[in-house]
Protein backbone atom coordinates (compact mmCIF):
# COMPACT_ATOMS: atom_id res chain seq x y z
CA UNK A 1 0.00 0.00 0.00
CA UNK A 2 1.27 3.30 -0.84
CA UNK A 3 -0.21 5.12 2.37
CA UNK A 4 2.48 7.18 3.99
CA UNK A 5 0.86 7.29 7.13
CA UNK A 6 0.66 3.48 7.06
CA UNK A 7 4.01 3.02 6.22
CA UNK A 8 5.39 5.19 9.00
CA UNK A 9 2.93 3.56 11.70
CA UNK A 10 4.73 0.27 9.67
CA UNK A 11 8.20 2.08 10.11
CA UNK A 12 8.81 1.76 6.64
CA UNK A 13 9.17 5.50 6.78
CA UNK A 14 11.35 6.73 9.61
CA UNK A 15 9.44 9.67 11.79
CA UNK A 16 9.94 11.14 15.06
CA UNK A 17 7.95 8.87 16.77
CA UNK A 18 6.51 10.67 20.57
CA UNK A 19 4.06 8.09 21.58
CA UNK A 20 2.53 4.12 20.18
CA UNK A 21 1.18 1.54 20.95
CA UNK A 22 -0.01 -1.28 19.43
CA UNK A 23 -3.30 0.18 17.67
CA UNK A 24 -1.69 3.47 16.65
CA UNK A 25 1.28 5.69 16.24
CA UNK A 26 1.62 9.28 17.33
CA UNK A 27 4.72 11.34 15.74
CA UNK A 28 5.57 14.80 15.02
CA UNK A 29 4.40 16.84 12.01
CA UNK A 30 7.03 17.65 9.56
CA UNK A 31 5.27 21.52 9.10
CA UNK A 32 4.24 22.38 12.17
CA UNK A 33 1.77 24.65 12.77
CA UNK A 34 2.79 25.15 16.49
CA UNK A 35 5.47 24.59 18.73
CA UNK A 36 3.60 21.10 19.50
CA UNK A 37 2.12 19.41 16.39
CA UNK A 38 1.75 16.13 17.02
CA UNK A 39 -0.04 13.34 14.25
CA UNK A 40 -1.68 10.59 15.75
CA UNK A 41 -2.43 7.60 13.50
CA UNK A 42 -4.13 3.89 13.47
CA UNK A 43 -1.97 1.99 12.62
CA UNK A 44 -5.06 0.03 10.39
CA UNK A 45 -6.17 1.75 7.48
CA UNK A 46 -9.42 3.70 8.01
CA UNK A 47 -9.43 6.31 5.30
CA UNK A 48 -11.21 9.16 7.21
CA UNK A 49 -14.09 9.43 9.92
CA UNK A 50 -16.57 8.71 7.64
CA UNK A 51 -15.01 4.98 7.68
CA UNK A 52 -15.51 4.82 11.76
CA UNK A 53 -17.69 1.93 12.59
CA UNK A 54 -18.33 -0.57 15.70
CA UNK A 55 -15.55 -2.68 14.40
CA UNK A 56 -13.05 -0.10 14.45
CA UNK A 57 -14.40 2.72 17.18
CA UNK A 58 -12.23 1.20 19.96
CA UNK A 59 -9.14 2.27 18.70
CA UNK A 60 -10.52 5.87 17.88
CA UNK A 61 -11.30 5.70 21.75
CA UNK A 62 -7.63 4.39 22.52
CA UNK A 63 -6.20 7.27 20.72
CA UNK A 64 -8.55 9.59 22.45
CA UNK A 65 -7.58 8.10 26.01
CA UNK A 66 -4.10 8.30 25.13
CA UNK A 67 -4.27 11.93 23.99
CA UNK A 68 -4.54 13.50 27.18
CA UNK A 69 -0.89 11.25 28.42
CA UNK A 70 0.80 12.50 25.20
CA UNK A 71 -0.57 16.65 26.03
CA UNK A 72 1.16 15.98 29.13
CA UNK A 73 4.44 14.26 28.18
CA UNK A 74 4.25 17.18 25.77
CA UNK A 75 3.70 19.77 28.03
CA UNK A 76 0.77 21.20 26.59
CA UNK A 77 -2.19 19.72 29.09
CA UNK A 78 -2.20 22.84 31.49
CA UNK A 79 -2.33 25.62 29.37
CA UNK A 80 -4.48 23.83 26.73
CA UNK A 81 -4.51 22.54 23.51
CA UNK A 82 -6.52 21.23 19.89
CA UNK A 83 -7.28 18.30 18.46
CA UNK A 84 -8.42 18.01 14.83
CA UNK A 85 -9.39 15.95 12.01
CA UNK A 86 -10.06 16.94 8.60
CA UNK A 87 -12.74 14.68 6.82
CA UNK A 88 -12.99 14.94 2.48
CA UNK A 89 -11.67 17.35 -0.33
CA UNK A 90 -14.02 20.38 1.66
CA UNK A 91 -12.24 19.21 4.75
CA UNK A 92 -9.12 19.82 3.71
CA UNK A 93 -8.00 16.26 4.50
CA UNK A 94 -4.72 15.91 2.74
CA UNK A 95 -4.11 12.25 3.51
CA UNK A 96 -6.40 9.48 3.18
CA UNK A 97 -5.90 7.59 6.40
CA UNK A 98 -7.63 8.96 9.44
CA UNK A 99 -5.40 11.27 11.42
CA UNK A 100 -5.42 13.31 14.33
CA UNK A 101 -3.61 16.58 14.98
CA UNK A 102 -2.55 17.21 18.70
CA UNK A 103 -1.54 21.14 18.57
CA UNK A 104 -0.42 23.22 21.15
CA UNK A 105 2.40 24.81 23.08
CA UNK A 106 1.23 28.68 22.04
CA UNK A 107 -2.20 30.53 21.70
CA UNK A 108 -3.90 29.03 19.21
CA UNK A 109 -6.19 31.79 17.91
CA UNK A 110 -5.07 32.43 14.76
CA UNK A 111 -4.27 28.71 13.44
CA UNK A 112 -6.26 25.59 12.61
CA UNK A 113 -9.70 27.45 13.30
Amino acid sequence: MSCIFCQIANKEVPSNIVYETDNFTAFRDLNPQAPVHILIVPKVHITSMNDINSSNSSIIAKIFEAINKIAEQEGIKENGYRVVSNCGEDGCQSVQHLHFHLVGGKKLSEILS
